[in-house]
């Protein structure tokens, strides 16, 4: 890799200023945390499978297909 291209001097940059930082890796570490807490955690308690547990395998486009016509206002 030549190290004067564009991609080089990027990388290095990112590179030696996650290197140098010692609060910035604690705040990093934080944000995963909450990030795992938001998208795993939350996911698997307040979000399940809604059209896995109403329908049967390979009916479920049917079923989504037939919920959007019954929620959709009649346009005369």
């Amino acid at each position: 890799m030549k190290k004067d291209g564009f991609i080089y001097r990027v990388f290095d940059l990112y590179y030696d200023g996650f290197r140098h930082m010692t609060l910035g890796k604690t705040l990093w570490l934080i944000i995963f945390i909450k990030l795992i807490i938001i998208f795993l955690v939350l996911k698997l308690f307040f979000f399940p499978n809604y059209i896995k547990s109403h329908t049967e395998k390979g009916g479920e486009a049917d079923f989504v297909s037939s919920e959007m016509m019954e929620r959709a206002p009649n346009i005369q």
